[in-house]
């Protein structure tokens, strides 16, 4: 869980990690522009349920710390999609990451141990909360990641005849 610490606020915000390496491409980017503008989140699980929104000015220091001390593989559309609120005249709402897969492989039936019969699907948004392949848990990850671990398994899939 990173934070961030805004101006004086004795108050720190906690993100997750690789929202908020997400949210600080698009902050900085805005502030280096001499921007303004406001950042809108939901308050986590742990906290009182609500939102808080805060108003983000150049001349107000501002400081992001990781709790993860390598940074994270960054997603161009997630930014896209942070960018494109902050340039809206409601600032930046920090929402939940989407993973657009396309298209991808699923199976449909089985015919013999041998013998797997291949269909696919089209998939708006996934999120992955468990991946076993082969019997093997694949811990959560992005969307391009799972994609690579699908297409390098060693599950053995034959066309049907």
């Amino acid at each position: 869980m990173g934070t961030i610490y805004y101006g004086g606020s004795a108050t720190p915000i906690h993100i997750d990690d690789r929202a908020l390496a997400h949210l600080k491409v698009v902050i900085a980017t805005k502030l280096r522009r001499s921007e303004s503008f406001t950042v809108t989140w939901q308050h986590p699980d742990d906290q009182p349920r609500g939102r808080s929104t805060i108003w983000l000015h150049p001349s107000i220091p501002l400081r992001f710390v990781f709790d993860d001390p390598e940074p994270t593989e960054l997603s161009r559309s997630w930014i896209e999609e942070l960018a494109s609120s902050a340039n809206s005249s409601g600032g930046i709402t920090l929402v939940a990451e989407h993973f657009d897969t396309g298209p991808i492989e699923v199976l449909t039936g089985v015919e013999s141990e041998a013998a797997v019969a291949v269909g696919k699907v089209d998939v708006e948004e996934l999120t992955i909360d468990k991946l076993t392949i082969a019997g093997h848990e694949i811990p959560a990850s992005p969307a391009d990641e799972a994609a690579k671990i699908l297409e390098t398994s060693e599950v053995p899939i034959t066309p049907p005849e």
